[in-house]
C-alpha cells in the first residue's frame, strides 16, 4: 500500500495572518461547500474547546448535532443533548459523555425494520495549558479534520437522504459518537447497551477525517468481499472521486466496534495529515471542494447499500491477515495515537523545549560558518525511551553530531499507540543550526 503521509516533521511553520474579507474559494463554492464550511468552523471553534470528551465543548457540539439533524427533518432519537453513558477513569471519577442518534424510515414493508448506521467521531482532544517562551498559554486542539469534517459529511448525508427518502428502502441511523478518543466508548455503549435491535444493523459507514481530499480518500473494509464488490461496482459508473481500497487499516476508528460485533463496516477517509492531534488541526487545512465530490460519492456508495442486498460479514480475510505486533516498528504517520513528549503531540514541543535549549553550536562551526539543517531519525519504543538516533540527511560532522547528541539525551515521551497497544514510533525532525549576522 502506498504511505499516505511520509513521516517528516519540521520546526519551520508558517506563519498565516487572517484576512478579515471573503476569499476567492468562499465566494466561488457551491451552496453544500458553503454549508460545510459554516459546520466545520462552528464545531472546530476556540468557543467549543477542542470538544473533549464529557465537557461542555462536546455537549454544545452534541446539541448543534441534534439541532441540524431537525432542521433537515430527520427524527432525533436522542434528545437535544444526546443519549448519556458514563466511563469510570483511573482516577475513579465517571466522565459523561454522550452519542446524538438521527432516524429516517425506510418505505419498504420488508426491510424498514433493518438498518444503515452512518457514524461520525464526536469528540476530540480538547484543550490543555502548556509553557510557551516561559508563558502558560491554553492550546486547543479544535480539531477540524478530526472531526469536525466528519461530521459534517454525516450531517450533509442526512440532508440529502431525508430530501430523497422515498428512494430509501432500509431505515437509516445517523449516529455522532462520543468518547471516541477514549477506546471508542460511544459507539461501544451504543451497540452493546442502548441499541436492542443489533442484530438487524446490516452495515455500517464510518467518516473520520475526510477533510484533505487532494492528498487521497480511501476505502477500508477489513477486506470483506461483499463490500469490496459493492465499491469496485461504482468504478464503472460516473462518479466525481473513486477511493482507493486499502488492506491496512488507515486509523483506528469507531467502525472497529461495529466490525467486533460481526456487522460488515467501510470506513471512509482521507487518511492521516500532518496537522493530526495538534492545535494546527484547523478550518485552514478543509478542502471543501474534495470534501463536497466525497460527499457525492459516499450517498452514491450508501444509496446502494441501503437499497441492495445485504452483505454478509466475512471475518477470514481479516483472520489471515499479519497483525500489527508491539514489537513492530511503526511510522509515525499510522500511530491513531502519536508519541508525547511533555504532555504534547507536537515534535515541535520536543525541539523547542528540550533540543534548543540543549544544543551547543560547535565553535569549530561557527568560525567556519558552517549552518544548515540536520535530519534526525529516531525511534520512541514503547516505553517511550528515545532509540536509534542517527542522521538521514547530514549537513556536516560537526553539526551532525551535536544534533545527535541532543536528540538522544531526551527524557521519555508517553509512547504511540496504535490499534489500543503502545508501539515503537519511527519519527524524523529537522533541527537546524542557524548563525546571526553581527550587525
Amino acid at each position: 500500500m502506498n504511505r499516505i503521509l511520509p513521516a517528516l516533521l519540521s520546526l519551520a511553520i508558517p506563519v498565516i495572518a487572517s484576512a478579515q474579507y471573503q476569499g476567492y474559494d468562499e465566494l466561488y463554492e457551491s451552496e453544500t461547500a458553503s454549508s460545510m464550511r459554516q459546520q466545520v468552523e462552528y464545531l472546530a471553534s476556540s468557543a467549543l474547546e477542542g470538544r473533549k470528551a464529557g465537557s461542555e465543548g462536546e455537549l454544545e457540539a452534541a446539541r448543534y448535532i441534534a439541532d441540524r439533524l431537525e432542521s433537515y427533518d430527520v427524527d432525533v432519537l436522542s434528545g437535544t443533548d444526546g443519549t448519556l453513558f458514563g466511563i469510570c477513569e483511573e482516577s475513579e471519577d465517571t466522565l459523561v459523555s454522550r452519542n446524538v442518534i438521527g432516524y429516517i424510515q425506510g418505505y419498504d414493508k420488508k426491510l424498514r425494520d433493518k438498518y444503515i448506521v452512518i457514524g461520525a467521531r464526536l469528540d476530540n482532544l480538547g484543550s490543555r495549558m502548556v509553557g510557551v517562551d516561559g508563558v502558560n498559554r491554553e492550546m486547543v486542539f479544535s480539531g477540524a479534520n478530526g472531526n469536525a469534517s466528519g461530521l459534517s459529511l454525516m450531517l450533509q448525508l442526512a440532508r440529502i437522504m431525508s430530501t430523497n427518502r422515498v428512494l430509501l428502502r432500509r431505515s437509516v441511523l445517523f449516529v455522532a459518537f462520543g468518547a471516541a478518543e477514549l477506546d471508542n466508548a460511544g459507539s461501544w455503549y451504543f451497540l452493546n447497551r442502548y441499541f436492542k435491535d443489533r442484530n438487524d444493523i446490516d452495515a455500517m459507514v464510518n467518516l473520520d477525517m475526510v477533510g484533505t481530499g487532494s492528498r487521497g480518500f480511501y476505502a477500508y473494509t477489513a477486506s470483506n468481499p461483499d463490500l469490496n464488490n459493492m465499491l469496485n461496482a461504482l468504478e464503472g459508473t460516473l462518479q466525481p472521486v473513486l477511493p482507493q481500497i486499502v488492506s491496512m487499516e488507515p486509523v483506528r476508528s469507531d467502525h472497529r466496534s461495529f466490525y467486533q460485533c460481526s456487522i460488515p463496516s467501510v470506513f471512509f477517509t482521507t487518511g492521516m495529515y500532518p496537522e493530526y492531534n495538534t492545535d494546527r488541526d484547523t478550518p485552514s487545512v478543509i478542502e471543501y471542494d474534495w470534501m463536497e465530490r466525497i460527499l457525492e460519492y459516499v450517498y452514491n456508495f450508501t444509496l446502494s447499500l441501503v437499497n441492495g442486498a445485504k452483505p454478509e460479514f466475512d471475518a477470514s480475510a481479516e483472520k489471515k491477515k499479519k497483525p500489527v505486533l508491539q514489537s513492530d516498528v511503526v511510522a509515525y504517520n499510522e500511530c491513531e495515537t502519536p508519541p508525547a513528549f511533555l504532555g504534547s503531540y507536537d515534535p515541535t514541543v520536543f525541539l523547542k523545549k528540550w533540543v534548543y535549549v540543549y544544543l551547543k553550536y560547535p565553535q569549530e562551526a561557527v568560525e567556519n560558518g558552517i549552518q544548515g539543517k540536520v535530519l534526525v531519525s529516531f525511534i520512541i519504543d514503547e516505553k517511550g525511551k528515545m532509540r536509534d538516533v542517527e542522521v538521514t540527511k547530514g549537513v556536516h560532522p560537526l553539526l551532525d553530531e551535536a544534533a545527535v547528541r541532543a536528540v538522544s539525551a531526551s527524557p521519555d515521551w508517553r509512547p504511540a499507540r496504535r490499534l489500543g497497544k503502545k508501539v515503537k514510533c519511527s519519527m524524523s525532525l529537522y533541527v537546524e543550526f542557524r548563525l546571526q549576522r553581527k550587525k
